[in-house]
């Protein structure tokens, strides 16, 4: 039986919503994670027409201390719980399937997915962030705002 309720103490934003095309990078959304210590970035497929090539399609999980677009960079495996590379899709098969997740620990205060296809990819992919955490008392409200680049 279930001893700890998560729902009080995470936030969730809209990480990615796109559909892959080739090789073109697609950048998920800026998450905002001031006041929380952590972030899970939940990964799912919706139509695999086309992975790729035998590496499929992969994500990158990137961090940064403003918004301009320019200043996000890898996040270090240590600021990582999982590996990027579990998160690797190569079969046209994968519709609907929940790819996996990877969490983040790092220091910064504002975090992106980007989804990266190889020659041929045609997919559609969906994360969503679960912010998590709170440094003060629970989370409010359930949901975040979407942050453009600058």
């Amino acid at each position: 039986m279930a001893k700890f309720d998560m729902k009080s103490d995470t936030q969730v934003a809209v990480g990615l919503i796109a559909t892959l095309s080739g090789t073109t990078p697609s950048k998920g959304n800026i998450v905002d994670l001031s006041g929380y210590e952590a972030a899970t970035f939940l990964v799912c497929t919706g139509t695999v027409t086309d992975a790729g090539d035998a590496n499929g399609f992969s994500f990158e999980v990137q961090e940064s201390d403003t918004t301009a677009d320019v200043a996000f960079t890898a996040v270090a495996n240590e600021d990582l719980v999982g590996l990027e590379s579990a998160l690797t899709v190569t079969s046209d098969t994968a519709d609907g399937v929940a790819v996996g997740s990877i969490g983040y620990v790092g220091a910064k205060r504002y975090i992106r997915i980007v989804a990266t296809g190889t020659t041929g990819t045609n997919a559609a992919v969906n994360v969503v962030v679960a912010k998590q955490r709170p440094m003060i008392g629970a989370a409010t409200p359930t949901y975040s705002a979407n942050i453009a680049a600058t």
